[in-house]
């Protein structure tokens, strides 16, 4: 059980949100602890789970400095290169495959 509150989808009360209403805002939650806990049910699964934060306490969204843009460019350049054939493969490689998508269905190709 959950000492938290819970309310159904679209039924929390005003003065909260989630953590994507409050990016939307351009808030974020700024170290608060999770005030309730929003469910929205779905058929034959558990429901979904979305915590809810309190929008007086939120912070401003700390703005993007130049070397934190930097280090994400650098990092999103990093997940585009192939570890096999060291090409930029031009979009992320997905992490199921490990390597692009040519490289990949190169050896089932050769069977």
């Amino acid at each position: 059980m959950s000492a938290l509150p819970v309310y159904r989808w679209r039924l929390a009360p005003e003065g909260l949100a989630t953590f994507r209403q409050l990016r939307a805002l351009g808030l974020r939650p700024g170290g608060q602890p999770v005030m309730a806990q929003l469910e929205r049910p779905r058929r034959r699964r558990e429901p979904l789970i979305a915590f809810l934060y309190r929008i007086d306490l939120a912070r401003p969204v700390r703005p993007m400095t130049p070397a934190k843009r930097a280090a994400l460019a650098k990092a999103n350049a990093a997940r585009r290169i192939c570890p096999a054939c060291g090409r930029d493969a031009g979009y992320r490689i997905p992490a199921s495959l490990g390597m692009c998508v040519p490289c990949a269905d190169a050896p089932q190709l050769a069977s």
